[in-house]
């Protein structure tokens, strides 16, 4: 369990149940539903999870609470609670669970890899080129290759992974040696479990200096009239850039020509889905093409007038383009440039795919289907940007290793409170209850209101 002070972290805050501890709330709020989901039955993470969310959310708090008052904004006080930390984590689901077209049903499974020798195994690929040889070379059958690309590559998305069961039974007769091989020969990424959690690295790392801070705002909100270009795919990003939103600042999105692809996964709510939207509601968006010197302009064009540069590209590719921290600094020069990475520097310059599950297998953290470590990740890189506002460094490095480290840390104690509350089994009932809804926000789906409340 992680030591809060009660003034700043409540248990149940908005929530009106009579919420005791860790396991209440992540029964009641729907985080053993959806942990669950790949076993067919509500599960509890293997850890204090929300507890770590919950305190990582206050410190980012109280960070923001420190650079609103350096700008004049007349705010005191700002508390935050473990139902709201619980949400937040939910929050995808949730919009998937009570968007306007159904989700598919959903069927339980999920990869446990394990070699030969016992050696235990996760694997990444985001090409279903990749999927396909890798398999091959190891000798599966067609059918059940081309079964299993759907649910594994959606399995961010749904909580489980139902593949077939041929896959699991072709790699328990491999060694682990021929499976890393074939890996790096075909690309497809390879990670060992580790034995024992690491938490070597810290959240992340503020380096440089701008001539000139934040000045003084006009609005209720800590960011207030500051400006947030970002640049990201997937959760890890995006979850910065909303909470960045919620704290107060106007977030422009850039996507390629035609959106991001991701709009327009399923399910739909509206003409948006409802998962893009938990993430990116309120956001501008703006299509660049970024692999034109053209679209690269327009950016620099947007940045000169942003205080914040968030993007969480591959490695490499701000260098092809020309867009890392001084080249931004040449026309905003006191921008703040955000990178949000998989491995950061851990791995070398050329690292595997850093994906939630890859970083959850290298890390050692408790393995959960949900994408834990992506939505902690976003809260990391948030308060390394709001650390760097309020302290005028210019750059702010963070990764999903180092959000891995930072829960693995916030992890040795647990919670010694016993469940006393039923366990949600349906997101769109909860998304219903009146007990939630100071929490919630109800639009064409159900969106999660701010994690924070301040006060004056």
């Amino acid at each position: 369990m992680v030591t809060v002070a009660p003034d700043v972290v409540s248990i149940a805050g908005p929530v009106d149940l009579p919420l005791t501890g860790e396991q209440d709330v992540q029964a009641a709020c729907g985080i053993m539903h959806v942990n669950g989901r790949s076993a067919g039955r509500p599960k509890p993470l293997g850890f204090d999870y929300v507890s770590a969310v919950a305190a990582e959310l206050a410190e980012l708090g109280l960070a923001a609470l420190k650079l609103a008052q350096a700008r004049d904004i007349p705010l005191r006080t700002v508390s935050t609670s473990l139902a709201q930390a619980a949400l937040l984590a939910v929050s995808q689901y949730l919009a998937a669970a009570t968007a306007d077209e159904a989700e598919e049903p959903l069927v339980p499974g999920w990869p446990a890899f394990r070699s030969t020798e016992g050696v235990r195994f996760e694997i990444e690929a985001l090409d279903p080129l990749v999927w396909n040889h890798f398999w091959t070379e190891l000798g599966a059958g067609v059918a059940d290759v081309s079964r299993g690309w759907r649910p594994f590559l959606h399995r961010f998305a749904t909580a489980a992974c139902p593949l077939p069961p041929a896959l699991h039974e072709l790699l328990a007769t491999q060694p682990i040696t021929r499976i890393e091989d074939t890996g790096r020969r075909v690309g497809m990424t390879v990670v060992r479990v580790a034995e024992h959690a690491i938490d070597h690295l810290p959240p992340f790392a503020l380096s440089g200096s701008v001539s000139g801070g934040p000045g003084r705002a006009e609005g209720p909100l800590p960011l207030s009239g500051l400006v947030v270009v970002e640049s990201c795919r997937r959760v890890q990003g995006p979850m910065a850039g909303h909470l960045l939103r919620l704290l107060g600042a106007d977030v422009i999105r850039v996507e390629p020509p035609g959106g991001d692809p991701l709009r327009w996964v399923p399910p739909m709510a509206g003409e948006t889905s409802a998962r893009f939207r938990a993430l990116n509601t309120g956001k501008q968006a703006v299509e660049i093409d970024l692999a034109s010197p053209v679209g690269r302009r327009h950016l620099l064009d947007l940045v000169a007038d942003a205080d914040v540069f968030l993007h969480n590209w591959a490695p490499g590719k701000a260098e092809r383009w020309s867009l890392r921290a001084r080249d931004l600094s040449r026309v905003q020069p006191n921008i703040v440039y955000a990178y949000a990475s998989g491995w950061g520097d851990e791995l070398g310059p050329n690292p595997p795919l850093g994906t939630d599950f890859a970083v959850q297998a290298y890390a050692g953290v408790p393995p959960s289907p949900m994408t834990i470590v992506d939505v902690f990740g976003g809260i990391v890189c948030a308060h390394g940007i709001v650390a760097a506002l309020a302290s005028g460094a210019s750059h702010v490095g963070s990764s999903l290793l180092s959000a891995a480290c930072r829960l693995n840390a916030r992890s040795h104690t647990r919670c010694a409170a016993p469940r006393t509350v039923p366990v949600c089994d349906d997101l769109a009932v909860l998304a219903a209850d009146q007990r939630f809804a100071r929490a919630l926000i109800h639009d064409v789906c159900t969106l999660v209101a701010s994690p924070w409340e301040f006060a004056s």
